[in-house]
């Protein structure tokens, strides 16, 4: 499988409300860490994450983070 394109070397910390988001994985997304539908004709598609309450999050911007959507710092090593 191709690997995804790091968006940026850094997390996304962001203030996120409860609900539903779909994680980019690829990379190629203009509306990081979301999915924008770039993803179209790859083997990627968006992680799905269910957010029970509002708080702030470290989204994973490299997508190579072991932990899928969020932030491990991973990127210290790329």
């Amino acid at each position: 499988m191709k690997k995804p394109k790091i968006a940026q070397k850094s997390p996304y910390v962001l203030d996120t409300k409860a609900g539903n988001y779909a994680w980019c994985a690829c990379g190629e997304s203009s509306k990081q860490p979301f999915c924008d539908g770039s993803h179209k004709g790859t083997d990627f598609t968006p992680i799905i994450v269910e957010i029970k309450e509002d708080k702030k999050i470290a989204w994973c911007g490299c997508k190579h983070s072991q932990n899928a959507t969020f932030c491990d710092g991973t990127h210290n090593g790329l």
